[in-house]
């Protein structure tokens, strides 16, 4: 017999407990949360919300909100509509408000935002912003929603849109499930509600966007459980406004997490509302929720209304299943789904069980409710599919008479079927669901429950004993059944403004390549010392509330392009010395904020070649500079000229003549 060699529990391996490597900073109070960040001269974002589910926004006045010491700007859906950034598409495919201009859809909306240089000041704006509604009728019984005389609440999404309805999915045979459930001996049907309800993580939803204007990067610090979505929902946002912001100059930095369970996947306006901020300004912008915030108008899980009808014969053998839903979306389908099915993975409802006919069918839904579907401790929808066929196991196994895990033994699939085909379309590849429950049976002493449960009923007592098989996907990726979220969103959402939405992505463009390294590392090597003026952006004055933020015309062409066809290295044009252009103040008349001079300071992005070794540009106030390329000039010493010493004693002496003094000027 061969022996078997276990690893020891100091090497650990397969059959050993892990240690947690993460906790000992944690107890000390070392976590990294989005709470505990603040960059150099940041200025805080929070949001008015609606009293009301719906009604119509007469008027906004923000003057008294603006009067408040340290309130910059309030933003409303009205100026982000010159910017084409009031609307956002979501993660499945509709679109959503960023901030209403004329309707709100749901109680706690965000109606305009208030950007202050503390949090108290932006929430003593918030409270000072007065707002003109006027109510609507309210609906949020997705029944009532389609009826004929209800009110038709996305007239947005096109002329012929008459009613509520979002989409209709179904998968099966229906009439072979209807042809089956017809021949059934017994047949049995409930009414199951799966309510809404919403995530409640200890660290509620928020970020900090951090627009670069020199490197042309969005730095979004943000506590999420899909950095990617959220990075390519941006990117799609910024092309519908025109921003040039792609995704590969978007980094999504996640920090630690205090809980996510799907709520921490959706892209909320809060997000794009600080991003915009951050880009129109030229400063850092924080948001982050409180508690009623987050439990009133973040993404829901749930909200299914199922009708289910389950055929067997006498003895209990199942035949036959038909299950018809209605799913309340809210006022947008914002559901965070990445497979191709507008219910997520909803057909995997004949769980662990032989059927030869089943039909599954679910239909969309407008209500006046926060927009959602997020998938909160499960994988897209499979714990309503679990809990609906779970639940006509057991009201089939009373009435046919048989103890529940008995019925479910008897018609559990079997080992020999495997790989199994399900009517719904699904293809489970392995399994032994028998004797899975035998072991847990076994574990539980179910024998000796069941007689301490007849015992206490018959004293009048009430016991009851649960039993579910809980089947799901898992390690799904991109194939015919499952699409990856990035290639779901690029099929099917709907962009607004003109051109492709190639841009976005380019590295997914027929026959794009990604330059090798050693390549990149010749590019930074000849050019360690340029910065292009191309970098160069214009500060924008943030002093009061009332002063015109909008970025000055830029160029709108971008890399090769704006700089013709001269390969990426190759030195000519004018040269300028750096020591002349410290001196040139900031745009706006806070040039001795800290957080301008600190943000006026930059070096390029290694993208473009990396940044200078020693000294560094402050970017002019003018962003139409006469020159091509600007260079830094080193100084040329006895014994440290070109060609002399070693180069690493050059770049000491350079970093040492180009310090930058006690008000942030580079000044040598």
């Amino acid at each position: 017999m061969t022996e078997i060699l276990q690893t020891s529990p100091e090497i650990g391996g397969m059959g050993h407990s892990v240690k947690r490597k993460e906790d000992p900073r944690f107890i000390r109070g070392k976590g990294e949360y989005i709470d505990d960040l603040t960059l150099p001269g940041m200025l805080w974002l929070d949001i008015v919300r609606s009293p009301y589910a719906h009604a119509t926004i007469k008027g906004i006045d923000a003057s008294e909100a603006l009067k408040i010491p340290g309130v910059a700007a309030v933003v409303t859906g009205k100026d982000l509509e010159g910017y084409k950034l009031h609307w956002m598409p979501t993660l499945a495919g509709d679109m959503q408000m960023v901030l209403p201009t004329d309707t709100v859809m749901y109680q706690s909306q965000e109606v305009a935002a208030v950007i202050a240089t503390s949090r108290y000041a932006a929430a003593d704006g918030v409270a000072a912003v007065l707002v003109d509604y006027e109510p609507l009728p309210v609906v949020v019984d997705p029944h009532k929603s389609l009826e004929k005389d209800a009110p038709v609440l996305r007239p947005d999404r096109g002329e012929d849109k008459k009613t509520n309805h979002i989409w209709h999915w179904e998968s099966g045979d229906k009439a072979a499930a209807d042809a089956a459930l017809e021949a059934s001996d017994v047949r049995v049907a409930e009414d199951i509600y799966i309510p809404r309800i919403h995530v409640a993580s200890i660290e509620t939803c928020g970020c900090i966007a951090d627009w670069d204007p020199v490197r042309q990067q969005l730095t979004l610090h943000m506590t999420s459980q899909a950095p990617h979505a959220i990075r390519t929902v941006l990117a799609l946002v910024a092309a519908g406004a025109g921003l040039p912001i792609s995704e590969q100059n978007i980094r999504v930095k996640t920090h630690d997490i205090g809980g996510g369970f799907g709520g921490k996947v959706p892209v909320y306006p809060g997000y794009v509302l600080a991003v915009a901020a951050s880009f129109l300004i030229g400063k850092p912008v924080k948001w982050i929720e409180d508690r009623s915030e987050n439990l009133q108008a973040d993404s829901f899980a749930r909200d299914y209304h199922i009708h289910a009808e389950m055929g067997a014969t006498k003895s209990g053998k199942i035949t036959s299943l038909k299950v018809r839903t209605i799913a309340d979306h809210g006022y947008s389908d914002a559901a965070a789904d990445p497979s191709k099915f507008p219910a997520g993975l909803f057909n995997v409802i004949t769980g662990s069980y032989d059927f030869d006919k089943a039909f599954v069918e679910v239909d969309g839904v407008y209500t006046n409710k926060p927009p959602g579907g997020v998938a909160y401790r499960c994988s897209f929808r499979v714990t309503e599919a679990v809990h609906a066929i779970e639940r006509m196991v057991d009201i089939l196994a009373h009435d046919v008479g048989k103890d529940p895990a008995q019925l479910r033994l008897e018609n559990f699939i079997k080992p020999d079927q495997f790989p199994y085909k399900t009517p719904t379309g699904w293809e489970y590849d392995s399994g032994d669901y028998g004797r899975a429950l035998h072991k847990a049976l076994d574990l539980i002493g179910y024998a000796d429950l069941r007689k301490e449960q007849a015992e206490k009923r018959a004293r009048g007592e009430l016991m009851g004993i649960g039993i579910s098989s809980f089947t799901e996907i898992v390690g799904a990726g991109p194939s015919h059944d499952f699409d990856i979220l990035g290639l779901k969103m690029f099929d099917s959402c709907e962009i607004p403004g003109p051109g492709s939405r190639d841009h976005l992505r380019p590295d997914h463009r027929p026959g794009a390549r990604v330059p090798r390294r050693r390549h990149q590392d010749r590019v930074r090597r000849h050019r360690h010392r340029a910065l292009r003026a191309r970098h160069l952006r214009v500060a924008i004055d943030t002093g009061g509330g009332s002063g015109d933020r909008r970025c000055r015309p830029q160029d709108p062409r971008q890399g090769a392009e704006a700089r013709g066809a001269s390969p990426r290295g190759v030195r000519g044009g004018p040269r300028v010395d750096a020591r002349r252009v410290p001196r040139q103040r900031l745009a706006g008349p806070q040039e001795d904020d800290p957080g301008d001079r600190l943000r006026g300071l930059h070096q390029p992005s290694s993208r473009h070649g990396g940044g200078p070794r020693g000294g560094r540009l402050l970017r002019p106030a003018e962003p139409d500079v006469p020159v091509r390329q600007l260079y830094l000039r080193r100084r040329h010493r006895q014994g440290h000229g070109r060609g002399e010493g070693p180069p690493l004693r050059r770049r000491r002496r350079l970093r040492q003549h180009h310090q930058p003094d006690d008000r942030g000027w580079a000044d040598p």
